[in-house]
């Protein structure tokens, strides 16, 4: 078995996951992948460099904010580059660590983005925070199933000076509060709140080609560059159940005027159904649909599609 189609992760991580929401998933890429990977980021980024310092908005002793400028150099799927940005959020690593933690055979890519964080572009100091409020209109689920999986990979050495991913395990945030807790728009609440989650903080820094997996009712947070010149290069991969109506961020068919034929040209039917996009022998598919995705996609290959109509 080739090392592209080898499990990237081990039982331990999977048992971590099931407990804890979260677990670092390490040399879940190749340093030729990385590689691949930076050189897209420079390219749709335009730079590789921050500045010679950190910009830091806060006030002494206290946990930053959100604020727009921390979002600003943050690219959606598809990309003007090579496949190798364009298709690593459906690496078959990143799908098969998402069967496996949402416990189905058919998952769902709701988010890929591309982010790139420069030194002294912002104060990217964020709060504790869980994700489910923008990936869903309810709340986190006890079911895996009915859950998400968010995967943050690393394509540079990722240092606490480089804004590492922070987070709280389960285990320790249960000793604190609940993940609904966020929603208490109390500011004297939320003060203290950060305070009692920042004791049971852990870092995620760790080399180029890992991944921190959690899901939505893990607290993390951001954190600042301050590495001078520091730059980090990071996508997030967000997976849920294929069907699940109740979990969403991006729809792509919304942002159908971005280069989709980079996708469709070099990704495989299980890539390409993480996108929603039906497989061969689905009943969607006729010598008619056939002929006008051909006409849409010129570069397709359908063969896979074309075969299991004859068939």
């Amino acid at each position: 078995m080739g090392r592209e189609m080898e499990l990237r992760f081990t039982p331990e991580d999977l048992a971590e996951w099931d407990c804890e929401g979260v677990v670092l998933l390490r040399d879940l890429f190749t340093a030729e992948e990385c590689a691949a990977v930076r050189a897209d980021f420079d390219r749709v980024f335009g730079r590789d460099t921050g500045g010679d310092q950190l910009l830091d908005r806060k006030k002494p002793g206290t946990i930053g904010a959100f604020h727009p400028s921390q979002f600003k150099a943050i690219e959606i799927v598809p990309f003007d580059c090579s496949p190798a940005l364009n298709l690593i959020g459906v690496h078959p690593a990143l799908i098969a660590f998402a069967k496996a933690a949402l416990r189905t055979d058919h998952v769902h890519l709701y988010q890929g983005q591309a982010w790139a964080k420069f030194t002294g572009d912002a104060d990217y100091d964020q709060p504790f925070h869980a994700d489910f409020a923008n990936h869903t209109l309810t709340v986190p689920s006890e079911d895996a199933q009915k859950n998400s999986v968010t995967i943050f990979c690393y394509f540079t050495d990722v240092t606490d000076a480089h804004g590492a991913t922070h987070y709280v395990t389960r285990t320790d945030s249960a000793k604190v509060a609940g993940p609904e807790a966020t929603l208490n728009t109390d500011k004297a609440f939320q003060a203290d709140l950060q305070r009692r989650l920042q004791v049971y903080s852990r870092s995620a820094a760790a080399p180029a080609g890992t991944a921190i997996a959690y899901t939505t009712d893990v607290y993390h947070r951001g954190t600042n560059l301050t590495a001078p010149n520091g730059h980090r290069y990071a996508y997030m991969a967000c997976f849920k159940k294929a069907g699940d109506e109740s979990i969403g961020f991006t729809a792509w068919q919304f942002h159908h005027t971005r280069p989709w034929a980079n996708v469709f040209n070099a990704a495989t039917p299980e890539q390409l159904a993480c996108f929603g996009v039906q497989p061969p022998g689905d009943p969607f598919w006729t010598e008619t649909t056939l002929a006008r995705a051909q006409a849409r996609y010129p570069g397709w290959d359908l063969t896979p599609w074309r075969d299991r109509l004859m068939g």
